[in-house]
Formats: structure tokens, sequence, C-alpha cells
């Protein structure tokens, strides 16, 4: 797959500020510009990722943010995949650049989230795979995170300790966060003694939901030579993959299709597929990747990560991170920018904000959480639905 550049990149910080989220999502796309050295006018596409919970306007995203930065004429269109919503629209903005129609884009998405975990609108919907399994399972987005840290105990061995000694390294890296909304730093004691929330996981081991935004702009590599960028953060492969039968591992909404005790499990699972693809795309494998970040909703789904990214051998991950290598410093940082539990779910705007992670460490602008000599990373999100989400950056 032909590559594309990351000119700019822009961030709204995270937080609960009560504002309407185009304010976030206009904030981020100024700094990308600004960034980029692009002016407005010059943008051909406008690839918007929805939110839902914010009106019409939030459905119709990329219409949205092209207006409210003054509409020029450019194309716009806009993405909902739950958590995904961001990389779609990259995908989407991609497809606009190499098949000519535009030469630089930009990709925004923003949120404003209501108080507490994350739910389906009122009203009686059965034939709602969402809205089932909130009113006939009961599984909060709390409890579907505490079914795969039990199921990470019972095949690996993980233990309470390993999940929160991932959010007290991802804290360490968070504090050096601008954007975060939670930039503090926690030890596993201070983990341990906060509110169990759904066993094992306790309150600091499982994200919020903020306010925030993000943006990118990209463009073809001509144009970024064009305009004197000759060594551009490049986006080498995305993935957009949907789960494949059998799927034998919780999955909300739809729990699983086929039980493991009558069907053997696939070579490959869902979350296996997701970043084997933007792999191939980028035809590159975990042993090139620096940096990632990675779609910790809770501390215990980021162990899963490293499996399924291949960061490490299948129950090797609490290995892994007892090691130091997911640390700063180590072999394969994990979530520099302190992930989801420093900074909480904006949904559309999250997995636009991971790539605006990577942008910076590979160009070396992150500060005290910079990871030295990245040149190659991979971001892993996921949308409900069946939505998978990962992006390869290089440089």
């Amino acid at each position: 797959m032909e590559e594309i550049a990351v000119l700019g990149v822009g961030m709204h910080p995270w937080g609960k500020w009560g504002r309407n989220f185009v304010d976030y999502g206009v904030h981020a796309a100024q700094q990308a510009l600004d960034d980029a050295e692009v002016a407005w006018g010059d943008v051909g596409f406008v690839s918007g990722a929805v939110t839902v919970r914010c009106g019409y306007p939030g459905y119709v995203a990329g219409s949205t943010f092209a207006r409210a930065l003054g509409f020029t004429g450019a194309q716009v269109a806009s993405s909902y995949s739950a958590c995904a919503s961001g990389v779609t629209a990259l995908s989407v903005a991609r497809g606009q650049i190499l098949s000519g129609a535009c030469d630089v884009a930009l990709v925004v998405g923003a949120d404003t989230t209501p108080k507490g975990f994350l739910a389906p609108t009122g009203g009686d919907r059965p034939d709602d795979t969402d809205w089932l399994r909130f009113h006939l399972v009961g599984a909060t987005n709390p409890v579907y995170f505490a079914l795969h840290a039990r199921r990470r105990m019972a095949l690996y061995g993980a233990t309470r300790e390993d999940f929160a000694l991932v959010k007290a390294k991802n804290s360490r890296h968070g504090v050096h966060n601008p954007n975060a909304r939670y930039p503090k730093e926690y030890g596993v004691d201070d983990v341990a003694s906060s509110p169990v929330v759904s066993d094992p996981l306790r309150l600091l081991e499982i994200c919020a939901t903020s306010d925030g935004g993000a943006a990118l702009v990209v463009c073809s590599l001509d144009y970024a030579r064009s305009v004197g960028v000759t060594d551009p953060v490049r986006v080498s492969g995305i993935s957009t993959v949907t789960p494949t039968y059998p799927d034998t591992v919780i999955d909300l909404p739809y729990l699983a299709t086929d039980s493991w005790a009558g069907s053997p499990p696939p070579d490959r699972g869902f979350k296996e597929s997701i970043g084997a693809r933007a792999y191939a795309e980028a035809g590159l494998g975990p042993e090139d990747v620096d940096v990632a970040e990675v779609y910790d909703l809770s501390s215990a789904l980021e162990l899963d990560w490293y499996e399924q990214l291949g960061l490490c051998p299948v129950g090797e991950a609490e290995a892994l991170l007892r090691s130091g290598d997911t640390e700063i410093g180590g072999r394969i940082p994990v979530n520099p920018s302190g992930g989801l539990g420093a900074f909480g779910e904006a949904v559309p705007a999250q997995a636009i904000a991971q790539v605006c992670e990577l942008a910076w460490q590979l160009r070396g602008q992150a500060g005290y959480r910079q990871v030295e000599g990245a040149r190659v990373g991979v971001t892993a999100n996921q949308g409900l639905f069946g939505h998978g989400s990962s992006v390869v950056v290089r440089r």
C-alpha cells in the first residue's frame, strides 16, 4: 500500500470541560494546521470522526468541523466506528489522497461525554445487541473489562499486582503529558487501595470518560516534498478489520459467536488480526516496532495487546511487563502518552490521539516521555460492533 505523510498533529487537552465538542475539535484542527504550516484553504478534504452523543452535528462531524473552521468548498465525510472511528476517518482520508481526489486532508474527532460509564440511549430495543448486553447480561463496559481480566488470570496466571503494575507504569509516563487528564503518578499500593469497580479491577485500573479532541493533517508524499518536507512521519499501514467466524472470545456487544467448548479457536483471533493487517500493509512486523500506543480501557487489557500485536508470545505479557521492557527506556515502550488511563475515553478522538503521540515520538518531540531513536510505531484500538483499528507509522 502506498504511504501518505503526516504533516501536522494537534490535540485539545482531555478533561471534563463542559463545552461543545466542536470547540475541542476546532482547537485540535487549528493546532494541526499550524503544525503542518498548511493554510485552511489548502485542505481539500475533511474527514470527521463521529460522536453519537452530541446531537445532530455529531452525526455529520466532517461537515460540522468544516463549517466551524469556515466553509471553503472542501469535500467532507463522516465516519462512525465507535472507538475505532478515528482510524476509519484516517482510512477514508488516505483513500481520497491516494486516489488523487485531493492532496491534503484534515482528520478530526472530538467528544463531550456524560458522567459515568457509557451506556445505550433510553428506550426498549430488544433487537439491538448493545442494548441487550446491558439489560439481559448486565455487561457494562467495566464488567466486560473484568471478564477479560479473569480470563488472563485463568489462562496465564496474571495477578492483581500485574494489573496494578500496568497502571503504575502508564501513570509514570502520563505525568509528562500536558494533554492528559490525570497527569499524576500512582504506585501499586495506590491502585490496590482504590475501590473495586468490577472484580478484580479497581477504580484506578479502569479509564474514565472524558472530553477531548485530536486532529491530523495528512497529505501525499509528493505534496510533502513540494513544501520542503523530505522525511515526514508516514502512515504505512491501516487496519479496520472485522472478526471472522468462529469467534470464541467474548467481544462486546456480541459476546461470542461460538463456544470454545464446541468450536476450536481460530488460528488467528479477531484482535490478533487487527495488528496483523496493518503490519502486512506496511511490510513490517512486530520485530520492527519501537513504540506502541494501545487501547488500555483497563490495565488488564493492555497485557492482552502485548500478545495480540506480537510484541511477545502468548502467555508472556506479564513477564514482558515485569522486565521493564514496556517502560520508556525499555525494549518496546507501550503507552508513553500515559494511555487511556491518563486520558480517559473521548471516543471519536482517541484513535487519532494515538497517531498524534506516535508522530511526536517519531519526530523526537515528546519531551520527557520521549522514546529515544523511535522510527516505527503501531497503534491498537477496538470499537464496538466488530471494528478493529490499527495504524503503523514510520520515519
